[in-house]
C-alpha cells in the first residue's frame, strides 16, 4: 500500500493489525473508529487536528469524483496546523510513521492525502 519504498510515511488500515514495522503509529481521523479498543489501535498518538474538519467531511463523503477538489480544500485546512506538522515532519525524519485511518476506500482518503503532502513535505527538506 505504500507509494514510495523510500518514504519513512506508510499508511495502514486501523482494522488491520499492528506490526513492529509500522514505526509511530497515528492515528489521523477526527473520530475514533467504531468496534476498535485503544489496546488494539496500539497508538502512539490520535491527531484530530490534522483530520479533515467535519464540514469538509461531508461534503467529500468518500466520493472519488470529488478526490482533486477535497485534496486542495485539506490542504488549505492542513495549513492552518502547521504545528502540528512540523511535529509529524520531524518524526518522519527520524523513522518510520505509519499514518492510521478507519476508511474503506484505500485510495481516497485524508491519510493518503496527508501521506502525499508529507512526503512532498520531506522530498524538499532533503533537497535543501
Amino acid at each position: 500500500m505504500t507509494h514510495h519504498t523510500s518514504s519513512p510515511v506508510k499508511l495502514k488500515r486501523i482494522y488491520e493489525a499492528p506490526a513492529r514495522s509500522d514505526g509511530y503509529r497515528v492515528l489521523v481521523d477526527r473520530i475514533w473508529p467504531r468496534g476498535v479498543s485503544k489496546e488494539a489501535a496500539s497508538l502512539h498518538a490520535w491527531l484530530k487536528d490534522v483530520a479533515p474538519s467535519t464540514e469538509l467531511r461531508g461534503r467529500f463523503s468518500h466520493d472519488p469524483s470529488k478526490w482533486s477538489s477535497f485534496k486542495r480544500e485539506y490542504l488549505r485546512e492542513l495549513e492552518q496546523h502547521e504545528d502540528r506538522l512540523a511535529e509529524l515532519i520531524e518524526l518522519c525524519a527520524r523513522g518510520t510513521v505509519t499514518l492510521v485511518f478507519a476508511a474503506r476506500d484505500i485510495e481516497h482518503n485524508n491519510a493518503v492525502a496527508l501521506k502525499e503532502h508529507l512526503d512532498s513535505r520531506l522530498e524538499s527538506r532533503r533537497r535543501a
